[in-house]
């Protein structure tokens, strides 16, 4: 199902010109209400950086009087280069939004039943203190569980899990990235690995849509890169923005992308395509790859996924006719399988194959301080730094979900991140012991997680749930306490590290004080902290002492990131096995020479890897000898009956997951998804665009409205996740649109613990 189609043709396939509502008169309304009040007072910049999504780019945000006038991208920063998305310039309206939590609110009735009452924030973290100290007496620290979305603020949270006694603290990266992780950790020893998009000469994406998961700083590279001749190749079961960008576009049979690229792993290594000095010289384990994929051939994989074996032959060639500037990108939420840790790995292993690795245009090893330090020989670049508190106590049991936990089938998982899927699991089954307690930090479980009904069934039966958000979100309506946080343009913050080929830091400023009656989540679990007697565990004063701390007390360096919104060290991009940035890094600084090989590029931190051969391991000695799973090898899942269809879902350019979708101007611009449905398979159903259906399997049902499009396969359909909100807290975003995820069920997969996206549904009309 090769398919060609130009943009034009796209808006008309997908609908995407019904995003071209009347949103003018709502926006303008508030625009002009701040702007009248400003008149005539004092004007001011603040630089700082977003927190609308995960990508946290930065940010200059003007004031007039006290009131927020206008947010733009930081023009300093070259990745984005003074852009900024939707998203972040609607951060405007969400600080200003009346339906934000305003106060602590404390449950009066029964879970979800919506009746709360106002508190202080000294009643309600006195609350909440009364009720972990029972728990804790009662079960035991480890029985309260902490989830968070994953960034700086996530710091805080960990802090007072651990000193409270707790080691099962969770990010959301289990139901994204995690399999991605793990891969890396596998392969490298390490998980700081990215990309460079913009010198890219070929680019593979697997299932996902650079243009409507938006990172501004790869979609601005990856424009760039095609702009100077880059093929872009799309494999997605549908044909997404980015698809209809892409040079091609192959239409995959859902959960069959890692066929596709054992297939071209065969191909490379059949036709000595690969790049033999770079494998013979930093990898381990090539040969057992080779006989992996022995019978992968281009024909097999065709029957798999539906790509005809000329293209896939085909595709190999171009990348290595690129190489070492091609890369097949391992992505992030895409149709997954419960064998996403494979195809992740597998993905590292072509493109590594391919020689693509500390080069411009491929991946690269992220330039921590460490790192630039280690090669300088002295100290040019300042770690950060965390303040001294006193060791925590020692668990009493391990991690519920196994992760780091020797023999379970999670040890690899990061216990930074976890399995977050196992916590409603632990909360109902009582296995391996009782959870009876889960604080949310700016988390929705109930929207993001899979299997929304059980999940809600779980949290009902929970003796406390915090929940700290700025909205009542679908978690928070189930909550004992709602805690409001500050948003990111009313609270000061710490440094954050943002390294990718240089080192840099950047730093989150207050712009204006808090609109309502919140905090900040780092002032949040200071006084919590307190409240439980564990003052020692927090022992800075405000922002101002942790950014000392951090950077060790270098206070011009304080200064320059107030007035940049970032520091960079001034160091260039460096890709340690390119002459030129090592050149440029060695003119910097001289005393990094002695590091630089006959070749001119540095290679001793390729060879010398934190893994068990201390090289790539193409092979992984760890997978091999914890699961069996040395090398990657194709398992066939099935997703779904005979009868039903494939369900997929992905991103959408101007929500963020389950954050964004009751933020006014979001809101306006798209307050409700659709299901695309292949007009072949519409017919076969008596449906056409517009019609009102339900989708339905084994898990839960939902509504939806039904969009054709040429755009999907006719096995699969799709609708964008994060809308059929179920908190009447989000009176914008209440029951408009579908939720994906009730139709999912709770899977953990295997070695990474990732959830599972994509599922079998069938659709009657109604």
């Amino acid at each position: 199902m090769n398919k060609r189609f130009s943009r034009r043709t796209f808006l008309k396939l997908s609908g995407a010109t019904a995003a071209a509502i009347s949103v003018s008169g709502s926006i303008g309304k508030m625009v002009a209400e701040v702007s009248a009040e400003a008149k005539g007072g004092t004007r001011e910049l603040v630089r700082s950086y977003c927190e609308m999504c995960t990508s946290r780019c930065p940010l200059e945000v003007r004031t007039e009087n006290g009131r927020i006038s206008f947010i733009a991208g930081n023009p300093e920063w070259g990745a984005t280069g003074g852009t900024v998305c939707a998203r972040g310039g609607a951060a405007f309206s969400q600080l200003y939004d009346k339906e934000r939590v305003q106060k602590p609110l404390i449950r009066t009735g029964e879970r979800g039943q919506g009746k709360w009452r106002e508190a202080t924030w000294d009643e309600a973290l006195s609350y909440i203190a009364e009720k972990m100290l029972a728990i804790k007496d009662k079960y035991g620290a480890e029985s309260v569980a902490f989830a968070a979305r994953g960034g700086p603020h996530k710091a805080y949270m960990d802090n007072l899990a651990k000193a409270y006694g707790s080691p099962n603290v969770f990010t959301h990266e289990s139901t994204c990235p995690i399999a991605r992780t793990v891969a890396q950790e596998a392969t490298f020893g390490t998980s700081a690995v990215a990309i460079d998009y913009g010198n890219a000469k070929y680019l593979l994406s697997l299932g996902r849509s650079y243009f409507e998961g938006i990172n501004v700083a790869h979609v601005r590279a990856i424009t760039s890169a095609m702009a100077k001749g880059c093929k872009l190749v799309s494999v997605d079961p549908r044909f997404s923005v980015t698809a209809a960008k892409a040079d091609e576009w192959f239409a995959i049979k859902p959960g069959s992308d890692l066929a596709l690229v054992l297939a071209i792993i065969h191909v490379l290594i059949r036709d000595n395509l690969y790049d033999k000095e770079f494998v013979d010289k930093y990898t381990e384990g090539f040969e057992a790859v080779r006989a992996s994929v022995a019978n992968a051939t281009p024909a097999w994989a065709a029957g798999e996924t539906g790509i005809a074996d000329r293209d896939i032959e085909r595709i190999a060639r171009e990348m290595a006719a690129a190489k070492p500037r091609a890369v097949i990108d391992w992505g992030w939420r895409t149709t997954f399988t419960p064998e996403e840790f494979e195809l992740r790995r597998a993905s590292l292993i072509a493109t590594l194959l391919l020689g693509s690795f500390e080069v411009p245009g491929g991946i690269y090893l992220t330039k921590s301080a460490a790192l630039i330090n280690g090669l300088v020989g002295r100290n040019v670049v300042p770690g950060l730094a965390a303040p001294k508190i006193p060791a925590y106590p020692k668990p009493a049991r391990p991690r519920v979900d196994g992760a780091q936990v020797k023999g379970h089938p999670h040890f690899m998982v990061p216990a930074s991140d976890g399995v977050v899927q196992a916590v409603p699991e632990a909360i109902l089954t009582e296995q391996p012991y009782p959870i009876k307690g889960w604080f949310v930090l700016r988390n929705n479980p109930v929207i993001s997680q899979s299997n929304t009904n059980r999940v809600i069934e779980a949290l009902k039966k929970l003796d406390l749930l915090v929940v700290c958000d700025l909205y009542l979100s679908d978690t928070a309506w189930y909550a004992d306490v709602v805690l409001p946080e500050s948003s990111f343009l009313e609270r000061d913050e710490g440094f954050n590290n943002a390294t990718g080929s240089a080192p840099a830091y950047t730093l989150r400023q207050q712009v204006i004080k808090p609109v309502y009656d919140t905090k900040p989540h780092w002032q949040i679990f200071k006084e919590l902290g307190e409240k439980l007697g564990l003052a020692s565990y927090f022992p800075w004063r405000d922002m101002e002492d942790m950014r000392a701390i951090q950077l060790g007390g270098r206070q011009e360096l304080i200064k320059t990131a107030k007035e940049k919104g970032f520091i960079n060290f001034g160091i260039k991009p460096l890709f340690l096995r390119d002459k030129n940035s090592v050149a440029q890094f060695v003119e910097k600084f001289p005393d990094a020479l002695s590091r630089v090989n006959e070749q001119g590029t540095i290679d001793g931190p390729l060879l010398n890897l934190k893994t068990h051969s201390k090289k790539i391991e193409l092979l992984s000695h760890e997978t091999e000898e914890l699961f069996g799973r040395g090398v990657p090898v194709y398992r066939p899942v099935k997703l779904k009956e005979e009868n039903q269809l494939y369900f997929t879902q992905g991103k959408v350019a101007v929500h963020t997951n389950a954050h964004t979708h009751d933020v006014p101007w979001l809101n306006a611009l798209m307050p409700a998804n659709r299901v695309w449905i292949n007009p072949d398979t519409a017919a076969k159903l008596g449906l056409k665009t517009g019609d009102s259906v339900e989708i339905e399997n084994e898990y839960g049902k939902q509504p939806a409205a039904v969009l054709l499009s040429k755009g999907i396969r006719p096995d699969t359909v799709f609708t964008y996740f994060g809308f059929g909100r179920l908190s009447p807290g989000l009176k914008r975003a209440y029951k408009q649109g579908t939720n994906s995820n009730i139709m999912l069920p709770t899977v953990m997969g295997p070695v990474c613990g990732i959830a599972l996206h994509t599922a079998g549904v069938a659709i009657r009309k109604v």
